[in-house]
């Protein structure tokens, strides 16, 4: 189990190379989690060539807090493009686990 908002983060982002989508929705903040998006999670992921990620900024987030934001891009290729995803995350932390709440701010771009 990540022990870190920016471990979640970074877990997340490998279950989408690798199209683990039942992780996806599990670390899904459990309000959110009914009304979650597999199909459509799930052909994002599998339409897209995950190239890289780099983490920008954290704040808060470690072991003993209980929120923290997460600041990445996340380079991919779709449609034959190259894109970035950008985003600042909001995680809380659940009985010593941690959950992506949502995005705070989103952007993609080519």
């Amino acid at each position: 189990m990540p022990e870190t908002a920016e471990e979640l983060m970074r877990s997340r982002y490998s279950a989408y190379v690798f199209r683990d989508i039942d992780y996806l929705k599990a670390t899904l903040w459990p309000k959110y989690q009914k009304g979650f998006d597999a199909a459509g999670t799930a052909t994002w992921a599998k339409q897209s060539l995950w190239i890289g990620l780099d983490v920008l900024q954290t704040e808060k987030g470690g072991p003993t807090d209980m929120t923290g934001t997460v600041l990445f891009v996340a380079r991919y290729i779709a449609e034959g493009a190259l894109r970035c995803h950008r985003e600042l995350s909001l995680f809380r932390k659940r009985s010593s686990r941690w959950f992506y709440v949502e995005a705070l701010r989103e952007h993609r771009h080519t």
